[in-house]
């Protein structure tokens, strides 16, 4: 399942421990042989995020398990399988320290306090994939729109373009969920105002590319915190955003699904290019398409202080 939540719900106090279980089962008519998959379900550690504990259980018992780092360094699990079977099933369960991160620092004296800016030389080969756009915008509607966030004779705070755009999507567009494999092009979800997190996402990673802002996708979790007698419990999604480069604060995250600026209740386990790069689980199967009769997601993201649990499926 590639789609999130479209709702946020905001929480005073996000809880630094999350348990994120991840189920995914394919379920077929007959048995049926299975090519490779590969899973990217681990979130990626660093300073703001730090993974405690992982499993992964599949079933059928692949023949061989291995990890990967990919080109972006995201961990990515390779499974081959010699069994046929009626269902596969994936249950990934792991446990996390979140740092929420709220706060974007620019100072005057940052390069990129203002727009326009310019990227250190020696930072720039490696940033060119990111401020180079990948999708076609023929008559500039694209670049037009992402314009509107500039002020006419008087500088701009780079900060208040990023924030802008990020709100601006998440009320100018609507939120649709779509079962077709893929993410559609950002002149689409232009031009319809309807997407997915995913459609969101690579509308204004392209629309700041248009301004030479370096962008990136990020695939994850979306921890979506509820009340309740006990404190906070939770539930969750597989969810999508965007990651811009700014000298001074480096790589800071917008999600304009949901109008969140900054890493608040969202746990990172991909970052790339273009989403294709970033698909959490996908593979093969031999057997007649019509052999395949559905698959089933099941997420829960969750404190795991609590003891009940809540739950998302998507």
């Amino acid at each position: 399942m590639y789609d999130g939540i479209p709702e946020h719900a905001a929480a005073a106090d996000t809880m630094p421990l999350l348990t994120i279980h991840h189920k995914t089962e394919y379920n077929y008519d007959r048995p049926v042989a299975f090519g490779e998959h590969r899973i990217m379900l681990r979130p990626r550690d660093g300073h703001d995020c730090r993974v405690l504990s992982s499993s992964l259980e599949i079933s059928p018992q692949p023949s061989s398990l291995r990890w990967i780092h990919d080109v972006f360094g995201n961990s990515v699990a390779i499974a081959r399988f010699d069994a046929s079977d009626r269902r596969l099933i994936f249950d990934s369960t792991i446990t996390v320290e979140h740092y929420p991160l709220d706060n974007i620092v620019l100072t005057k004296g940052d390069e990129a306090y203002y727009y326009p800016f310019a990227y250190d030389r020696d930072e720039l080969p490696d940033l060119m994939p990111s401020i180079t756009p990948q999708y076609s915008d023929p008559d500039g509607v694209l670049a037009a729109w992402a314009r509107q966030f500039l002020k006419e004779g008087a500088q701009t705070k780079t900060l208040d373009i990023l924030v802008g755009m990020t709100h601006a999507v998440r009320a100018q567009f609507r939120y649709r969920r779509r079962h077709e494999h893929g993410t559609q092009h950002p002149l689409d979800t232009l031009g319809t105002g309807l997407g997915t997190c995913r459609d969101f996402a690579l509308f204004m990673i392209e629309a700041l590319r248009r301004l030479g802002i370096a962008a990136r996708f990020v695939s994850g979790y979306i921890f979506i915190p509820s009340e309740s007698a006990h404190g906070y419990l939770g539930g969750g999604s597989t969810h999508a955003w965007v990651r811009a480069y700014l000298p001074g604060a480096g790589w800071v995250e917008f999600d304009p699904t949901n109008g969140i600026v900054g890493n608040r209740d969202l746990i990172r386990v991909a970052v790339a290019r273009d989403p294709y790069q970033a698909i959490p689980l996908h593979g093969t199967y031999v057997g007649p398409v019509s052999a395949f009769l559905g698959m089933d997601v099941t997420i829960h993201v969750v404190s795991v202080d609590e003891d009940a649990k809540g739950q998302a499926i998507c």
